[in-house]
Formats: C-alpha cells, sequence, structure tokens
C-alpha cells in the first residue's frame, strides 16, 4: 500500500492506498489501539478482487489533523467528508473498533454515499451503551474507558515502558495472539506523535448520552434506522466487547444485516484470522453490489 493524502472541507487526512482509481472504492476505518496498516491484509484480498482500497489515519492519528472534536459524530463525518473527496460514486465502508463506531454514523448520516458497510468488533453503538448500563461484565471489561477520563494520569500511564499499557490491551483483547514486533513498532510511532489525543474519543463519548450521540434529532433517528446493507463480525474471544453485547442490534437496520461471529479470534480479529474474514468482506460485498 502506498502512502499519500486526501484534501476533505475537514482537513487533510494521510492515507494508505491500494488499487486502481478507477476501480470501486472501499474505505477502511481503523480504532484504538491501531492504525491503518491493520487492513494490509484485507487490501491484498480486496486489490485482487477489483475494488481499490483507501484507509486513512483517522482524526487525531498523525499524520492526518489532530486538531478535534473527537465525538462520535464528528469521526463520523469524516468519513462522508473523505469518501466524497475521493469518489463521485458510492463506496464501500469497512471499519474496526472506533472505525465501526464511525462507519455506522457515516451509514446513518449519508446512506447514499455508501453501497455496503462491513463492521468489526464493535457493535451498533446504541447496544454498547446498554451493555455499560446493565451488564457489570461488560463495565469490567471497558475498565479502561473510565480510566482514560483521567488527564495526564492516563496519558502518562499509557507512554510508559515503551507503551507497555498498549501491548497489554492487545493481550487482553485478542488472548493468544501476538502481532509482528514491526507493527506494533510503526504503531507506537504512531501513538507517540498522536498523544494524548487518540484518548480524547473516550473523553468525548463520555459527555454524552444516548439521546445526544448527534446534534440533531433526525441525525440520531437515522442512527437507530441505518438503510446501508451491514455485515457485522464479532470474534467469539473477543476479550475487549463481550459477543453478547451484539445481541439485539438487528433492529437499528433497516435495510440487510447479518452478524457473523468468527471462531477463534478475538477482538483484532482481521489480524488473526485474515482469510477468514476477507472471505466474509469479499463475500458481503459482493451480495450487495449494484
Amino acid at each position: 500500500m502506498e502512502r499519500r493524502h486526501v484534501d476533505t472541507p475537514r482537513g487533510r487526512f494521510a492515507t494508505l492506498e491500494a488499487g486502481e482509481p478507477s476501480s470501486p472504492l472501499v474505505l477502511c476505518a481503523h480504532g484504538f489501539p491501531d492504525h491503518p496498516y491493520t487492513f494490509e491484509a484485507l487490501a491484498t484480498s480486496l486489490v485482487a478482487a477489483g475494488f481499490r482500497v483507501v484507509a486513512p489515519w483517522m482524526r487525531g492519528y498523525a499524520p492526518s489533523v489532530l486538531e478535534g472534536p473527537y465525538g462520535p459524530e464528528s469521526i463520523a463525518r469524516d468519513i462522508v467528508a473523505i469518501a466524497e473527496s475521493l469518489s463521485p460514486e458510492p463506496a464501500y465502508l469497512v471499519g474496526h473498533d472506533w472505525g465501526a463506531s464511525a462507519v455506522y454514523g457515516a451509514a446513518a448520516l449519508g446512506p447514499a454515499r455508501f453501497r455496503a458497510a462491513v463492521t468489526l468488533a464493535v457493535p451498533h453503538p446504541l447496544t454498547v451503551v446498554r451493555a455499560l448500563f446493565r451488564s457489570r461484565a461488560q463495565r469490567q471489561k471497558s475498565w479502561y474507558m473510565a480510566f482514560f477520563q483521567l488527564p495526564l494520569v492516563s496519558e502518562r500511564r499509557v507512554r510508559k515502558d515503551y507503551f507497555a499499557f498498549i501491548d497489554r490491551l492487545y493481550r487482553d483483547w485478542s488472548p493468544g495472539f501476538t502481532p509482528e514486533p514491526a507493527y506494533m513498532d510503526e504503531l507506537k510511532r504512531c501513538l507517540s506523535q498522536s498523544m494524548p489525543r487518540p484518548l480524547l474519543y473516550y473523553r468525548a463519548a463520555f459527555r454524552l448520552t444516548p439521546a445526544r450521540l448527534w446534534a440533531t434529532r433526525s441525525d440520531f433517528r437515522a442512527l437507530t434506522r441505518i438503510k446501508v446493507p451491514t455485515l457485522y463480525l464479532h470474534g467469539a474471544n473477543d476479550g475487549c466487547i463481550g459477543p453478547e453485547v451484539a445481541a439485539g442490534q438487528e433492529r437499528f437496520f433497516k435495510s440487510d444485516f447479518r452478524a457473523v461471529t468468527v471462531p477463534r479470534t478475538g477482538h483484532f480479529l482481521h489480524l488473526e484470522a485474515p482469510d477468514a474474514v476477507a472471505e466474509h468482506v469479499l463475500g458481503w460485498l459482493g451480495s450487495t453490489a449494484r
């Protein structure tokens, strides 16, 4: 994949890109703690199938635009703006973790801009909010969200010992999986240049109630009636968000929706089982092409 950038009304975003510019666009949004290289294996499969792949460094991740706001609506509008800047035709979406949240929002805000979506590891945001209120087990898994609310303290802890905190999250969230050292080195370089902004996503989210996830009532209603065909993939052994959290999210989708649990994988399922994930993604994009 080649490093490029895209200029949008919302700022300049650095990107990794692969495939022919004239091919159908798949826009891939990463989460935390991650970077666009997370989609390299998937991009290889997508390009071989005739797609163009663009994976931006999300807002707050160097070398993309670093300024906020970092709330769910803002990152969703970033995805819409990037898609509009890259292609006049409707694009496909893939999002993991916070990138999944951005995909849900983008699909709600600009349904005509997108042909289909695939989200990984984080279900519809309203199901996550519900789990945080109702499930003690999920609140225990999500302890880091509360920790990130502490300015300076959390930032120093995350940086300590060459981001050992990030290594811990990977171990806890994807048990038995160890990313390549070069992959983690690149991620830590990105985080070093970006901190504390990746943590500000969590601070922005904690200031919102479910009814204030979006700026207007119409936007909120759109979030509960997503019209873009969506495939959801979740790792069976996810240590960040339990698979049970995703139950019932289908009621928020008013077009085709499918949920698949990928066995023997955790939160970073696309890194752990790239061939299986690529097969699901390609099957979904192919079935929804128009």
